[in-house]
């Protein structure tokens, strides 16, 4: 079987000429997501529909790139699940999509998605590339948290007047906040030049800002919270393919060593403000996730996952060993991306194939990589 297949044209259509072909195609995948994708547990706690609002970047970003600036995410991206573009980056659904079918909650709408959105079920703020510094730049985490208060003073407003599909006044209290973000503040600093010293004397203004927007949320009413924290930097493929210099910053697995020292350390530090900030706001839950244990662990041990080629993309360009080029962006032409079928960790050198996604959600939902080791839905009323 062919690993990569080349592609001049994003539509779907391509894939297959007939009708019967496509619904051949089709049934060919789902079977193969039953036998590949590991079972995930659905909660029966929830007796009400779970709210969810989301801070983050394009880890967790549902189409908010594309509703807020237009830019667009073309095909193949979304063709695992969806059978279409739908502004993720990632040929499925992401970690926060698994996570919040493990609750039966509906998938969660960008805030910025004005039209056929509702917000019944929450709201998501991540954007694709945010970071946590400059605060006041779109779309930092403080400019996240902002929107929030909008959207929550905004849906009281509307609310008021008879307006259905948003969440009520008092509902705010029982939702769970969640964050993933960080990773963009490192890789950043690495991407401009920085030493390894210099990212690292970063780090607490990044965990302050985190720290801020939980504050902040809790001053809204919020209680509970999901704090996921980053993840290997120093593996991904785009790293990989950029950097400069590299074979002597290699770690036996083959990923850039100070790369993820240095998010190891804003994980420890991470770990270190939301065990003080328990103690600051005794009334609040706020639940660590280690989401860098989850991936490093498939990455090193991809054979035993089923998992191939664990630092090569499969949407991108240039072929092995990585498979990225700055300059052909998946969808783009010039791009070539692996069969449908084949079992990649990395998407398009930076984001996860929604296989890989399912693998580190059932990690993630076994709560051996919480701290506090509560279930994703405690949150559930």
């Amino acid at each position: 079987m062919r690993e990569f297949t080349h592609s001049h044209s994003p539509t779907p259509e391509i894939m297959v000429s007939s009708i019967s072909g496509k619904l051949v195609f089709l049934l060919v995948l789902a079977i193969n997501s039953l036998l590949c994708i590991p079972h995930l547990a659905h909660s029966s706690t929830c007796t009400n529909p779970p709210i969810i609002f989301n801070f983050g970047d394009s880890n967790s970003d549902t189409g908010g790139l594309l509703a807020g600036l237009g830019i667009p995410i073309r095909f193949p991206n979304g063709r695992a699940f969806f059978r279409r573009s739908t502004g993720r980056l990632s040929d499925g659904r992401l970690l926060i999509d698994f996570l919040c079918q493990s609750v039966n909650a509906s998938l969660l709408r960008p805030y910025l998605d004005s039209l056929g959105s509702s917000f019944s079920n929450g709201a998501n703020f991540a954007i694709a590339g945010s970071t946590t510094l400059p605060r006041n730049v779109p779309f930092a985490l403080h400019v996240q948290v902002m929107q929030f208060k909008h959207f929550k003073d905004l849906s009281a407003e509307l609310a008021s007047t008879g307006v259905n599909g948003l969440v009520s006044y008092d509902k705010f209290r029982d939702a769970l906040y969640m964050i993933d973000i960080g990773q963009n503040d490192i890789a950043d600093s690495f991407a401009h030049g920085l030493s390894y010293a210099q990212v690292v004397k970063k780090i607490p203004s990044v965990l302050a800002e985190i720290k801020n927007a939980i504050e902040e949320i809790h001053d809204q009413g919020g209680r509970k919270f999901w704090v996921h924290n980053t993840g290997p930097l120093g593996c991904l493929p785009q790293k990989l393919a950029l950097a400069q210099n590299i074979s002597q910053n290699l770690d036996s697995v083959g990923c850039i060593s100070s790369y993820n020292a240095a998010a190891k350390l804003f994980n420890e530090g991470l770990l270190h403000m939301c065990t003080e900030l328990r103690s600051e706001i005794k009334d609040a839950s706020i639940v660590y996730v280690d989401v860098f244990s989850i991936k490093f662990d498939l990455i090193a041990n991809s054979t035993s996952y089923g998992f191939s080629n664990p630092v090569t993309a499969c949407c991108g360009a240039g072929g092995p060993p990585y498979n990225y080029e700055r300059r052909v962006g998946c969808g783009y032409p010039g791009y070539q991306v692996c069969d449908e079928g084949s079992r990649f960790v990395s998407w398009d050198g930076v984001h996860y194939t929604e296989a890989a996604n399912s693998v580190i959600a059932s990690k993630i939902l076994s709560t051996d990589y919480s701290t506090p080791p509560l279930a994703f839905d405690f949150f559930c009323q």
